[in-house]
């Protein structure tokens, strides 16, 4: 009997202690805050976005401390006065100069040098260097072939697109905001000028390879050299290496006279087979087997073996 009646006040109390701790949570919701909101919403929809405005209009932009830390992010070393440089485009100068003339300043002077020079020296060795690290990734391919690919790492929108992703575009000092493709592209080779003035030429050359000749990684060759010909094309090359005179051969077909015709066609050059191809007729599948008779001759297959992007 006793031990009931200790388990029954064992029990109130426990009930009791889980009542007073269990506290019901009431959420008051004004009847103002929903209008309020829809009304602040209707505002701001009619004022429309915000107008685009550089990161160096904030008050908390501090442009020395951003030029260090653009070093710093590519564990490079700039000489401060040459990366500014290189940050400067003629149209920003041009644009101080009128604010001068505009106060009534009669001989504006601006003593900040624009980047003109360091974008033609910076052309000048990416140009040199990529030759150099085509050459030797692709060494069977031809002359105008390692040009191609070098115009391809080199042309505007890939310098643009490097450019912006390594941090390039809040830094540019231009008349023009946005920047263009056109001034991204010419800041990264005005970077890479300086920075062979600041740290050397392997620097500046390590820099090249690892931002710029990287971007050949898993990439086509054929959509950076389109060859107009390339039955003709492989018919001289042969011709100019002594290999023997080049046939193109049917090896199969079917469905022929329809719509779902297939041809297969062979290149074979002193009775060894080049390469093949596959075409809805005739000139096709001889082109296409043109097409991968090159590519074996000059490996620049897809299946090819990696780039090795650290010689």
């Amino acid at each position: 009997m006793f031990s009931v009646r200790n388990t029954l006040r064992l029990s109130a109390k426990i009930l009791q202690a889980s009542t007073e701790s269990s506290k019901v949570i009431t959420r008051d919701f004004k009847r103002w805050v929903a209008p309020t909101m829809k009304e602040l919403r209707r505002r701001r929809k009619m004022v429309g976005p915000e107008p685009l405005r550089p990161r160096s209009s904030h008050l908390e932009w501090n442009y020395r401390a951003e030029i260090f830390a653009f070093g710093s992010r590519l564990h490079e070393k700039f000489d401060e006065k040459l990366l500014r440089q290189a940050f400067t485009h003629r149209s920003y100068i041009i644009q101080e100069e009128m604010k001068q003339k505009d106060v009534g300043i009669e001989e504006p002077a601006v003593l900040m040098p624009d980047n003109s020079q360091l974008v033609e020296n910076g052309e000048e060795l990416m140009t040199k260097c990529l030759d150099d690290y085509v050459a030797k990734a692709l060494p069977k391919m031809p002359l105008d072939g390692r040009i191609a690919v070098r115009k391809h790492l080199m042309n505007q929108e890939n310098l643009a697109h490097i450019s912006s992703y390594i941090g390039t575009k809040d830094l540019i000092l231009s008349a023009e905001f946005p920047v263009t493709g056109a001034i991204l592209a010419d800041t990264l080779k005005a970077i890479v000028a300086a920075l062979e003035e600041s740290s050397g030429i392997e620097r500046a050359n390590a820099f090249v390879r690892d931002f710029i000749f990287t971007q050949l990684n898993q990439k086509d060759i054929d959509e950076m050299w389109k060859v107009p010909d390339p039955l003709q094309y492989l018919t001289e090359y042969c011709s100019r290496n002594n290999l023997g005179e080049v046939e193109p051969r049917l090896i199969g077909e079917c469905g022929k006279n329809s719509i779902l015709a297939a041809y297969h066609v062979g290149i074979y050059c002193n009775r060894q087979l080049l390469g093949t191809g596959f075409g809805e007729n005739v000139d096709t599948a001889i082109e296409e087997a043109a097409k991968d008779s090159l590519r074996d001759i000059f490996d620049t297959q897809v299946c090819r073996r990696p780039i090795n992007f650290q010689q």
